[in-house]
C-alpha cells in the first residue's frame, strides 16, 4: 500500500510522547507518557481477569489516558483485593510523579498468575523508569524490552499514512507475547499511540476491527491469558482530524490494520521455543467466519504444529482440523497447498489426492516443510470468505520453557 510508510525509531516518531523502561531481574517497568490523550482498548475474553484489567477498563469509562504504567514479571492476577490496592498504589506513585490525575492513569501487567506483587522492587523500578522519561528511539526500544517476559526479542512498529485527504499521520506501537498466545488475544500486551485528533468512541471501533484481523489471528498455544490488553492513545500532536462527517478515513484504518499485522506476526515469529512461522490463507470460504474458523483451527492443532516442527507434510492433519472448526466444509471440492518463499504444492486439488507416498508432490511438500516459514493455503471452493491466521511450530523447548515457567 503506496499510501503507508514505515518508518523506524518506534514511539520516537509520535511528537509529544515521552517513554522509558527499566529492569531488575525478572521484573521491567514501562512508562508511557501522552498527556490528555483520546483512548480505548480490547481485552481479553478469559473471565478470570486480572486486577489492572479491571482498573483500566473503569479508567476508560472517561475515553482520556496521559500515562499508562506497565510492569512485567507479575500478572497481577488472582491477587484478590489486594492486587486491586497495588494498582491503586502504584497508579498513586505515577500520578504525583508525572502530575497526571489518578483518573487519566491506565496500568497493565504481565507474569506470574497468582502471586502477589513484589510492591518494594516494582516501585524502584518505576522510579528508575520514571527518570529516564524521552522521546528517542533508544528510549522506545527501552520500552519494548522492558515489558519482555520470554520473549527473545523487542517488538516495534511505526508508520506514516497519507490520508484519502492528503494530509499525513503516524502511528506507533509496541507489543510483547510469546506464550500463552490464543484465538481473542493471548498473554500479550500492546501499547499504540498516534499523533492523530481521533474520537474515543471512533479508537473503540477502529481498533476492534484491526484487533479481529491481527491479535485474534494468533496462535502459540492455544491457552488465553487472563491479562491481554491492547490500548491506543490519540494525541492530537498533528492536528489532523481523521474523522470526517463522522466516517473515519479509510487509509488510516487500513495503516492501524497494518501496524496490529505486523505486531502480531512478531508475536507468532517469537512464540516460546518456536523454531517455525506458519501462514494459513483461507480463501473460499462460505464466508468470512468460516474462513476464521478454518484458519484459526489449523494454525492451532497441535499435531499439525508438532508436524512443522518435525518437517513432515502430514497434510491430513490439516483437512482434519479445518473438518472440525466448524466451518463448512465439502471435502470433494477443497484444494489444499503448502508453500515457502521459493515453491507451492498442491496436496489436494478440488477433492483429488495429489500427495501420495513416492508422488513428485509429496517430494517437494518435504522441502517445503523443512523451510522456516511454511504457508498453508486452502481453497474451500464455497463462497467468497477469505482470512489468514499466523502461528508457530510445536517444539521441545516449548515444554521446557513452560514446564519450569515459575521456578
Amino acid at each position: 500500500m503506496e499510501f503507508i510508510k514505515d518508518l523506524n525509531g518506534g514511539f520516537s516518531v509520535i511528537e509529544n510522547l515521552k517513554v522509558s523502561g527499566a529492569r531488575e531481574g525478572k521484573f521491567g517497568v514501562t512508562i508511557i507518557y501522552s498527556p490528555n490523550s483520546t483512548a480505548s482498548a480490547v481485552f481479553t475474553s478469559n473471565k478470570v481477569v486480572a486486577a489492572p484489567v479491571k482498573y483500566t477498563k473503569n479508567v476508560l469509562k472517561k475515553g482520556i489516558i496521559s500515562a499508562v504504567f506497565v510492569n512485567s514479571g507479575n500478572a497481577n492476577c488472582f491477587t484478590g483485593k489486594q492486587g486491586l490496592k497495588d494498582c491503586e498504589t502504584l497508579v498513586e506513585l505515577v500520578s504525583n510523579d508525572l502530575n497526571v490525575p489518578k483518573d487519566e492513569i491506565a496500568i497493565s501487567s504481565t507474569g506470574v498468575i497468582g502471586r502477589e506483587m513484589p510492591m518494594d522492587i516494582i516501585s524502584k523500578v518505576a522510579y528508575e523508569s520514571l527518570s529516564k522519561l524521552g522521546n528517542s528511539p533508544e528510549d522506545s526500544l527501552a520500552a519494548a524490552k522492558a515489558i519482555m517476559t520470554t520473549d527473545t526479542f523487542p517488538k516495534e512498529c511505526a508508520v506514516e499514512v497519507t490520508l484519502t485527504t492528503g494530509e499525513t499521520v503516524k502511528i506507533a506501537g509496541i507489543t510483547k507475547g510469546s506464550g500463552m498466545i490464543a484465538p481473542n488475544m493471548g498473554t500479550m500486551l500492546s501499547f499504540i499511540v498516534t499523533d492523530a485528533v481521533v474520537p474515543s468512541d471512533e479508537i473503540k471501533k477502529a481498533l476492534k476491527k484491526s484487533a479481529d484481523i491481527s491479535f485474534n489471528m494468533i496462535v502459540v498455544d492455544g491457552d488465553e491469558s487472563t491479562n491481554d490488553t491492547c490500548l491506543m492513545m490519540a494525541n492530537g500532536a498533528s492536528n489532523v482530524e481523521v474523522v470526517k462527517d463522522g466516517k473515519l478515513d479509510s487509509n488510516f484504518q487500513e495503516a492501524l490494520n497494518y501496524v496490529c499485522v505486523d505486531l502480531a506476526k512478531k508475536m507468532a515469529h517469537d512464540g516460546e521455543g518456536a523454531t517455525k512461522f506458519i501462514e494459513a490463507n483461507v480463501y473460499g470460504a462460505k464466508n468470512e467466519n468460516d474462513a476464521k474458523l478454518a484458519a484459526k483451527s489449523i494454525i492451532s492443532s497441535s499435531l499439525f504444529k508438532s508436524a512443522v516442527f518435525g518437517g513432515d507434510p502430514n497434510w491430513g492433519r490439516i483437512v482434519s482440523a479445518i473438518g472440525y472448526s466448524g466451518c463448512d466444509l465439502n471435502p470433494d471440492i477443497v484444494t489444499i497447498a503448502i508453500a515457502n518463499d521459493a515453491d507451492e504444492v498442491d496436496l489436494v486439488c478440488d477433492g483429488e489426492i495429489l500427495a501420495f507416498e513416492n508422488t513428485s508432490n509429496l517430494e517437494r511438500a518435504e522441502k517445503v516443510m523443512q523451510s522456516k516459514n511454511v504457508k498453508v493455503n486452502i481453497e474451500m471452493n464455497l463462497g467468497d470468505g477469505e482470512a489468514t491466521a499466523w502461528g508457530c511450530d510445536l517444539t521441545y523447548d516449548y515444554v521446557k520453557i513452560n514446564a519450569e515457567y515459575t521456578t
